[in-house]
């Protein structure tokens, strides 16, 4: 089944944000009920057709605040020789660099550096403790999720948090939270590049759960616990009644319907 486009017909739902009376989440019903997983190491062609083995690593990481970084550089330092392909190189030359801003008058951001055409942290096939994310494979060994020893762009991906201030009618005003997709042109004119992208392509819609319960640990940071229980009752209650035909195009269901026809 060809890449499906990202401007299909979605569900959403919105709901009072339970622990900010400021807020009111704008959550994705289709994305996030779909059977979408992260496919690396399981037939991932990666985004770019010369580097399959780097899935969506090749770039580095951009640190969304000094705080991100921070909190991964306290996760860097517990990284032992055997769950880091790249240790002495980073610890001789560093993980991170300066890279310039799209803007000049913004100061540079901060990313990882990559080496050897992706990001330092990944480790490639063949290391012994396994090809992937070093910092993934730490939070493994050390019984904790990996949103809190990664950047926050490697664990977020492809779930999209955004803002918008909203106005009503009345003067008064809330911020809106939209929980989502991040599609390929969510990465603005560098996602024209990639030569695959998962979200859009079946074969990494086979998951046994739905985005919200398999994701569970990113969700309930992006949201907060009360908004994470919120966010999975309309879920159920979306996966109960829908009949609607608002299954995401790139489901295995889907596929199934094509074939069909």
């Amino acid at each position: 089944m060809p890449e499906v486009l990202s401007n299909f017909p979605r569900a959403w739902v919105e709901f009072p944000d339970p622990a900010d009376p400021e807020q009111v989440f704008r959550c994705d019903l289709t994305w996030l009920t779909s059977r979408w997983n992260c496919i690396f190491g399981q037939g991932c062609p990666g985004i770019y057709a010369n580097a399959p083995d780097a899935g969506c690593c090749t770039l580095g990481a951009h640190f969304a605040d000094a705080e991100d970084e921070q909190r991964v550089a306290k996760s860097v330092k517990r990284l032992t020789p055997e769950l880091w392909q790249y240790r002495k190189e980073g610890r001789r030359n560093g993980w991170a660099v300066d890279e310039e801003a799209d803007d000049p008058n913004d100061p540079p951001e901060r990313k990882t550096r990559t080496v050897d055409g992706a990001c330092i942290f990944q480790n490639r096939p063949g290391f012994p403790a396994g090809a992937g994310c070093a910092l993934h494979l730490l939070a493994m060994r050390e019984g904790r999720s990996f949103v809190e020893t990664k950047p926050d762009v490697c664990w977020q991906l492809p779930l999209r948090r955004t803002y918008r201030e909203v106005e009503r009618n009345d003067g008064t005003s809330y911020t809106e939270v939209s929980i989502g997709e991040y599609t390929r042109d969510g990465w603005g004119a560098g996602g024209h590049d990639f030569d695959w992208y998962c979200t859009s392509n079946t074969e990494a819609h086979g998951g046994r759960l739905p985005v919200y319960q398999e994701n569970v640990d990113e969700l309930t940071e992006l949201m907060g616990p009360q908004g994470y229980a919120e966010l999975a009752r309309h879920c159920r209650r979306f996966e109960k009644a829908n009949g609607l035909g608002m299954d995401h195009p790139a489901s295995r269901k889907q596929l199934k319907l094509v074939r069909k026809s």
